[in-house]
């Protein structure tokens, strides 16, 4: 076979001499595009399987960890929760809208497939300097393109956007992060799975029609960003949110009838992907008649329908003598529903054209043993150099104050989550503008979903393990906030280029600090996606492992609050100030640097915390709870006021005026409502805790010498990000 069309499949030399093994023979292009994208770095995880080995995935309240399109855990009362986080990077930077709603759509279809309605969604968005005279204005573009994609996918198929998180770095300048959220609700016998057995069965597939979009996806998201690459458009898909809530409710229609073995979302390879895995996760084989798939464009090709990324299709393996039930109730839905073939006991994928087999390649291989590619790995050089770095006040600390309210990463996105609906079914508790978790009613058993996104990349670039536990420990601290119980986590590992070796090494690192963290906190991963390849000519992002942290609090009316809502409420600090300053956002914005050294996270206080907040809560003790993020201290309680209509005067207790900005992890800033319980309760608990003060009427935010007027602080912390994106 021809060396630049092996080469154009993005297929090593011992990538081919495998394939060569496999088969026995040559391949033909329609056998080199299937291969090529199922052994994609996006489809067979080929770099960074080897370290994702040994997550913790169990618990007794895991019902189905990876390895399937979703994660499942049981939320009581015979009910289950599903929910995954994917990353739509590559697509969104090419074409933002598109490639935004499409990352929703596609999110959507991996939670509805596994039997759920989809009930809640976030969104991780990462960009770049929007302040660059040369690149803010494209920076913004892609911005204000993402989050109309999201909110138009999302609110046109009914599904509430109920939080997220949205920061900016130079690092992102090449390369945008858009990581999509979705979480669904199910009884625990109606879950189904991407399965296809049984000789004989029809393999039906229902949707949209197959166009030529999104040709190469898979590919596409395997490569990083140079001069050669941009115009890329092609391969980004365009949705349907409307065909998707008719699929979505033909689904859920279907799933109540007992016509199915399994169902696959054809996503990330289309066909291709659905295909082989259903068929490889049952040790079946299958033959596929491509000439039976609906098309929207004529003449095309067997490669083309098998790679093709079309967005709001599904294939359904279905008992055999009930095809036409279960097309009929697509068909009602006006939807294709087509049978395009049938289950084997071959172990192998045979591809017909108009009755002529045009394609024959084994389906375990692909989709069970696709390569693991030992990369080798490299400390970074720029790791020592920066480890000695320390922060020294220099600014005066009122204009620190105000510039870190009003910078970016802080001030209120309320220009984003204004766009998103994030009230629609009805079961929204905790959304938008409030602090920390986010939180839905489940109406079936009386029970709260709290779920929190978290990443900061600047910690994970300074170093990538502890930055990587502290994501996770953030997530679950947020859930604890709202009185919830942190039970899983779904994580989407972003990062650069794998065959540079420092990349590889960050990547390892990460992955070691969420298999501690999720070990000693006892959030096990059930779900999640890994994108690589996050580089644009040469230069990769930070390291950036999003976790989406998902809670359980058993009576909804119990949920805590992230804000102050009257006056004398006693404000305590909970956990101990350390002076932390490594990758901190007073460092970035008073000298421009991310440097420094990260304290090793201490688990035992972390979970200690968590405790607290729950029983403390059960005895209702606290009006209110937030965690102490990025900032510190001051910004943490900053934003609990700008959001309330009461002021305070308070005393850190600090000797240092820079401590109010140091980023201390497992702190939480509580309002108290029974202070006798609570005093009684954190001495048990033996947790540290500082009194910082009573909130007032006086209407005026006063911490140590930081000051400023609850109006003066709402307009800084409320108009900032809109001014900035003018």
């Amino acid at each position: 076979m021809d060396k630049n069309l092996i080469k154009a499949h993005k297929i090593s030399d011992e990538e081919y001499k495998e394939i060569l093994n496999i088969l026995g023979r040559e391949p033909n292009l329609l056998e080199l595009g299937v291969i090529s994208a199922m052994w994609s770095e996006h489809c067979s995880y080929k770099s960074s399987k080897k370290y994702l080995n040994g997550f913790p995935t169990t618990a007794p309240w895991v019902i189905q960890g990876p390895g399937e399109n979703a994660g499942v855990i049981d939320i009581g009362k015979g009910m289950a929760a599903v929910f995954k986080i994917e990353s739509h990077n590559h697509p969104s930077f090419i074409e933002p809208f598109a490639g935004a709603a499409t990352g929703v759509g596609g999110i959507l279809r991996d939670i509805f497939t596994m039997g759920a309605r989809v009930v809640a969604g976030l969104n991780s968005l990462k960009f770049g300097n929007i302040h660059d005279e040369k690149i803010g204005k494209f920076q913004k573009y892609l911005l204000k393109g993402v989050v109309s994609g999201i909110s138009h996918y999302g609110n046109c198929v009914g599904v509430p956007t109920i939080g997220g998180e949205c920061a900016f770095d130079e690092c992102f300048n090449g390369n945008i992060l858009v990581n999509a959220f979705a979480l669904g609700i199910c009884k625990k016998e109606d879950i189904f799975y991407a399965k296809a057995e049984g000789v004989g069965n029809p393999v039906i597939y229902v949707g949209s029609k197959t166009g030529r979009d999104g040709l190469g996806g898979a590919v596409m998201a395997s490569d990083s960003f140079n001069e050669k690459n941009k115009s890329l458009r092609p391969t980004v898909q365009i949705g349907d949110p409307f065909c998707e809530k008719l699929l979505m409710e033909a689904c859920l229609e279907l799933f109540k009838t007992g016509f199915i073995i399994g169902i696959q979302d054809m996503g990330a390879a289309g066909l291709t992907s659905s295909s082989f895995e259903m068929a490889g996760r049952s040790g079946s084989g299958m033959k596929l008649y491509l000439d039976k798939t609906p098309m929207r464009e004529s003449k095309m090709t067997p490669y083309e329908l098998m790679l093709s990324e079309s967005q709001e299709r599904m294939l359904i393996c279905a008992k055999k003598g009930y095809e036409n039930e279960v097309i009929q109730i697509f068909k009602k839905w006006d939807l294709d529903a087509e049978v395009i073939g049938e289950v084997s006991d071959t172990g192998k994928m045979e591809l017909f054209w108009e009755g002529e087999l045009v394609g024959l390649i084994p389906i375990e291989p692909l989709s069970e043993k696709s390569p693991i590619l030992n990369r080798a790995l490299s400390e970074p050089k720029y790791f020592s150099e920066i480890q000695n770095v320390s922060f020294a006040l220099k600014m005066d600390a009122q204009e620190l104050f105000v510039k870190m309210l009003s910078n970016e990463n802080i001030s209120d996105k309320s220009y984003i989550y204004e766009q998103f609906d994030s009230s629609v079914q009805t079961n929204t508790l905790k959304a938008d503008g409030s602090l920390g978790a986010s939180v839905i009613r489940v109406k079936e058993n009386n029970a709260a979903l709290a779920m929190a996104c978290e990443c900061n990349s600047r910690l994970n670039f300074i170093n990538p393990k502890i930055g990587a536990a502290i994501a996770v420990a953030s997530a679950g601290r947020k859930v604890a906030c709202t009185g919830a119980k942190p039970l899983a986590i779904s994580d989407c590992l972003n990062y650069g280029n794998p065959e540079n070796p420092e990349v590889m090494w960050q990547f390892a690192k990460g992955c070691e600090g969420i298999k501690e963290a999720c070990k000693a906190l006892n959030t096990p991963v059930v779900s999640g996606n890994v994108s690589l390849y996050n580089e644009s000519n040469g230069i990769s992002i930070y390291p950036s492992p999003t976790i989406v942290s998902v809670g359980l609090q058993e009576d909804a009316n119990k949920i805590l609050k992230s804000h102050f809502n009257k006056a004398q409420i006693p404000i305590y600090l909970l956990g101990e100030s350390f002076g932390e300053f490594g990758a901190s956002l007073a460092m970035k914005i008073q000298d421009n640097k991310v440097a420094g050294k990260l304290r090793e996270l201490d688990f035992e206080a972390e979970l200690k915390l968590w405790n607290f907040l729950y029983e403390a809560n059960e005895k209702e003790c606290l009006e209110c709870a937030n965690n102490v993020g990025i900032g510190g201290l001051a910004v943490s309680l900053a934003k609990m006021f700008a959001i309330s209509n009461v002021g305070a005067r308070l005393k850190s207790g600090f000797k240092q005026n820079a401590w109010l900005f140091e980023e201390s992890q497992s702190r939480v800033i509580v309002g108290v409502k029974d202070e006798k319980l609570f005093l009684n309760l954190i001495h048990q608990f033996n947790i540290p805790f500082t009194k910082l003060g009573c909130t007032d009427n006086d209407l005026n935010f006063t911490l140590d010498e930081l000051s400023l007027s609850i109006k003066e602080l709402k307009e800084i912390y409320f108009n900032s990000f809109r001014e900035n994106l003018l």
